[in-house]
């Protein structure tokens, strides 16, 4: 019970130390990424012996000090308690979603295998939904216990795309669940493993042979899905091009404007925590998650013949490296967008939520039900 207790102590900590450091690591790439597309030199001032390590330094050292140093200003008609709790209601979702999220498949040590993901939930779907909605909470508490007009429009703006986006955000995820079968993000992964060919009845010769060489992945039997996910994950996490709560030339900074200090720097962490949430998931449920192609247990097995056999802990390796690959890849991909994509009116986001992403994840969701129908019914 102890070792258990131990085991899982120690993978909680190993995934909160990732993605902390890596929301960190972001903020320095999006200072120097967005110096690159906009053709400046970005944050290189501060510097610790003349090493200033391409802005590393005013990033990752500089920034945080400044910020932890800084008066925590509480408005005088503001509600201490709240303005207080609201920062951390904004960062707890981001991190304890990562609970049910697997970096890998299993590693055995001895007699004992151990599951590569914090929490073995076979609803874990259902886990993710229910955390991320609990940080509208965090958004319209800051906003209303500032007592600033500015920050309840941005409440107020932030807490409606926030519920508007996330009905077509699980509407386009029940197609991912109608193909694996599963709530359980782990098997979701593991399901991905396989061929497209194994998924295709034998009259689909042609299919088989044109696109069953390529693994299973959500992206390749779910692509509407992943077009519609990423844009609603997007509009979820506020940046830009749905940055409308926080829109600089019409709120100031929107929610939290009257926030300073440690506090401001949590709603900070939290928004680069959300944008390794968005890439997670994208890669757990529509790129393979841990899957390398190819990659099983005990090697590579390649569907033109042959194999490859790899010791345990190089499998192990791959598959965590695989995983951290494409996240790092989904985070820039976020980063790039927000730097190239102009801001829509609020009109035309409520728009797109509604009249754009919703019907068309309802069509998506009546497709996959008719094709998997029409395949269970082929004998």
């Amino acid at each position: 019970m102890i070792v258990d207790i131990g085991i899982v102590a120690i993978k909680a900590f190993l995934v909160l130390f990732m993605v902390l450091n890596l929301a960190g690591v972001l903020g320095w790439v999006e200072r120097k990424g967005s110096a690159l597309i906009q053709d400046r030199i970005g944050a290189n001032r501060a510097s610790i012996f003349g090493f200033a390590g391409m802005g590393l330094i005013n990033t990752l050292v500089a920034d945080p000090l400044k910020f932890l140093t800084k008066e925590d200003f509480i408005p005088p008609a503001g509600d201490r308690f709240l303005h207080t709790l609201a920062p951390c209601l904004a960062l707890f979702p981001a991190l304890v979603t990562f609970a049910v999220i697997p970096f890998g498949d299993v590693l055995q040590i001895g007699e004992r295998i151990i599951n590569l993901q914090v929490a073995d939930l076979n609803v874990g779907i259902l886990y993710i939904f229910a955390m991320t909605s609990l940080g509208v909470y965090g958004l319209v508490i800051g906003a209303w216990a500032s007592n600033n007009k500015f920050s309840l429009l941005g409440g107020v703006r932030g807490s409606a795309q926030m519920i508007s986006y996330e009905v077509a955000l699980g509407l386009s995820v029940i197609g991912i669940l109608m193909v694996y079968g599963t709530l359980d993000l782990q098997e979701i992964a593991r399901g991905q493993g396989t061929l497209i060919r194994d998924l295709l009845p034998d009259s689909w010769a042609f299919l088989k042979v044109a696109v069953g060489w390529l693994p299973a992945w959500g992206i390749f039997l779910q692509p509407l899905a992943f077009l519609l996910f990423f844009t609603a994950a997007i509009a979820e996490t506020r940046r830009i091009p749905f940055d409308l709560p926080e829109a600089e030339s019409e709120l100031v900074a929107g929610s939290h404007v009257e926030y300073s200090g440690g506090k401001f720097l949590m709603f900070f962490a939290a928004e680069f925590a959300e944008i390794v949430t968005v890439a997670a998931l994208v890669t757990t449920l529509f790129f393979g998650g841990w899957q390398v192609p190819y990659l099983m247990r005990d090697g590579f097995h390649f569907p033109w013949g042959g194999t490859l056999l790899l010791p345990h802990l190089a499998v192990v390796l791959l598959q965590v490296g695989a995983f951290t690959f494409k996240v790092i890849l989904f985070c820039w991909l976020q980063i790039l967008l927000r730097w190239s994509v102009p801001r829509f009116r609020y009109d035309q986001v409520m728009r797109l939520g509604w009249k754009m992403l919703l019907p068309a994840a309802l069509v998506n969701v009546m497709i996959t039900a008719f094709v998997i129908l029409y395949i269970d019914s082929i004998p």
